[in-house]
């Protein structure tokens, strides 16, 4: 069912019962306290924060959410599902929506898809982020590589992190990778 608000927007009361379905999560029960919003780490970031995006997941507002780069900053980190007084997997919510932005091919212009994908396959590779590598495929995929100026910066960015002992030229072995690779292939 679709409700068209004041030339605004469509409410597509089908978008909420897909997110609903999908991701599991009782969307009705969040009654805005605003406590995933509050203890958000990226939600400064955000056009929209948590709170916003599960209440206009509930009024149907598909173009808005799917438009959104919220949904492809979220760090899945879980403070806000953790801290939710109703127990609604936010996360989950998140996840669900940028599976349908690529699946409707809603993609936010920008880099942040870019990078979740890059991030995403470094797991499916190694089993557990690289940050070198991360680092390296982003700047190929995105051409930041070929800036000198940025590069140069990056590079001795990377030298602190390295000689402070918080990066690693060589990635380490995971026990599961065969399990993280299934997962994988699992949900495709």
């Amino acid at each position: 069912m679709t409700i068209r608000l004041l030339g605004e927007e469509s409410c597509d009361l089908s978008f909420t019962q897909e997110v609903r379905k999908r991701s599991q999560a009782h969307l009705e029960r969040c009654y805005q306290c605003l406590t995933c919003s509050s203890g958000c780490p990226v939600a400064f970031a955000m056009d929209y924060t948590p709170n916003q995006i599960i209440r206009m997941v509930q009024f149907g507002l598909k173009e808005r959410v799917l438009g959104s780069s919220t949904i492809w900053l979220c760090a899945s980190c879980e403070t806000c599902a953790t801290r939710c007084p109703n127990e609604i997997d936010i996360v989950g919510v998140m996840d669900t929506l940028r599976k349908l932005a690529l699946g409707e091919g809603r993609i936010k212009e920008g880099k942040i898809p870019e990078f979740h994908s890059i991030f995403l396959g470094c797991i499916q590779s190694q089993g557990k982020v690289h940050e070198l590598s991360l680092i390296l495929r982003y700047m190929l995929a995105s051409g930041d590589i070929f800036k000198i100026g940025k590069l140069l910066g990056d590079m001795i960015l990377g030298l602190r992190m390295f000689l402070k002992g918080k990066l690693a030229i060589l990635p380490g072995k995971i026990e599961g990778l065969k399990q993280v690779r299934r997962i994988f292939k699992l949900t495709e």
